[in-house]
C-alpha cells in the first residue's frame, strides 16, 4: 500500500486466528404493572445469552454491505469513469490488454471511505485507516503489469496461482482475481483483514481467500506461488517469499535500494537454475512489518 507522496471457482474463505466469541448481557425485559404482577412472577426470567459467531458467513457479509448506503448520484458505478480511469494509465505508459481490462471491471469507489469518494478515480493513494493507504491506480496497474511479464504468466495469459502481501482494503486483490485462477492474500491487522472481507463479499470474486497472518512468512500451505507481489518494503526479501515462488514464477516488491533512502520496485524471477533480479522505479510503500495487530 503506497503512501501520499513527501475462472476455476474458489469458495472465497478467510483463514487466520478467530478470537474468542464474546457473549452479549441479556437485555432487561420490559416490566409490567406491579399492581397486576403475582410477587412470584414480578421477578423476570433471565433470556438465553446469544452467543456471537468468530465470523459470519459470506453469505451475511454480502448482505450486510448490501445495507450499507453505497455513494450514489455522482456517476461512479459507471463503466465510462473506470475507462477514463484506465485511458489516463495508458497515457503513463500501461500497455497490457488484460491488465487494462481488469483495470476497467473494478470499482474502485467501494474500496474508499465514503468521505473520500469523489477522489476513487484520481491518481491517488487515499488512507484508509491505521496508517494504510489504498495504492494509486498507477501503482496497482504497473505492478501488476510486471507480475505479467513473467514465464508462467506470459505463457499462460494469466498469474496462475497468486499470493499477494497486505491485502488492505481489498483493492488491489479484486484486481489481481480477474487476472489469477486463485488470489491468496494475507493481512496482518485484523481490523483492515475484516474491512476487505466486507468489501469484496458483494462481488463475489470466488477465486479469492483472505488470510490473517504474518505477511513475511509468506503461506507456505498453498505453496508454490506463480506470482507473488508485496504491497510493503523492506529492507531485503524474506527468504520465505523466494522459497515459495514457483519455478517460472515473478514476485515483484517494493524493496529499501543499497543507499537506504528510498524504495525502488524490485522484480525476481525463478528459473530452474536460480534467481534473476532486476531494479526498476522509485516508489513509496508503507514498511514491511512482522507479527500481527
Amino acid at each position: 500500500m503506497s503512501q501520499p507522496p513527501p475462472r476455476a471457482k474458489f469458495p472465497l474463505q478467510l483463514e487466520g486466528l478467530n478470537r474468542p466469541a464474546k457473549r452479549l448481557a441479556a437485555a432487561p425485559g420490559a416490566g409490567s404493572k406491579a399492581a397486576a404482577t403475582p410477587v412470584a412472577s414480578a421477578i423476570p426470567r433471565a433470556e438465553p445469552r446469544p452467543v456471537l459467531r468468530p465470523q459470519q458467513p459470506l453469505q451475511q457479509a454480502a448482505l450486510d454491505s448490501a445495507r450499507r448506503v453505497a455513494p450514489s448520484g455522482l456517476g461512479l458505478d459507471s463503466a465510462g469513469i473506470r475507462r477514463r480511469m484506465v485511458d489516463r494509465l495508458v497515457q503513463a505508459g500501461l500497455r497490457d490488454e488484460l491488465v487494462k481490462g481488469a483495470m476497467s471491471e473494478v470499482p474502485r469507489h467501494l474500496f474508499v471511505d465514503t468521505a473520500l469518494v469523489n477522489q476513487a478515480y484520481e491518481d491517488t493513494s487515499l488512507p484508509i485507516g491505521h496508517g494504510q493507504t489504498i495504492s494509486k491506480p498507477s501503482v496497482v496497474a504497473r505492478m501488476i503489469e510486471l507480475l505479467m511479464g513473467g514465464a508462467n504468466a506470459r505463457a499462460r495469459r494469466s498469474l496462475g496461482h497468486t499470493l499477494e502481501i497486505g491485502t488492505g482494503c481489498g483493492y488491489q486483490a479484486a484486481v489481481l482475481a480477474r487476472l489469477s485462477r486463485q488470489v491468496m492474500s494475507i493481512e496482518r491487522l485484523r481490523p483492515l483483514h475484516d474491512k476487505a472481507r466486507e468489501h469484496l463479499a458483494p462481488l463475489r470474486q470466488m477465486n479469492i481467500r483472505l488470510v490473517y497472518g504474518d505477511g513475511m512468512r509468506g503461506h507456505p500451505p498453498n505453496a508454490p506461488y506463480d506470482s507473488i507481489i508485496a504491497a510493503a518494503g523492506g529492507e531485503a526479501l524474506p527468504d520465505a517469499w523466494l522459497e515459495q515462488l514457483a519455478v517460472g514464477g515473478r514476485l515483484v516488491a517494493p524493496v529499501h535500494d543499497a543507499s537506504g533512502s528510498r524504495q525502488v520496485l524490485v522484480v525476481v524471477d525463478r528459473t530452474a537454475d536460480g534467481y534473476t533480479r532486476s531494479v526498476h522505479e522509485a516508489v513509496h510503500f508503507v514498511p514491511l512489518k512482522s507479527g500481527l495487530d
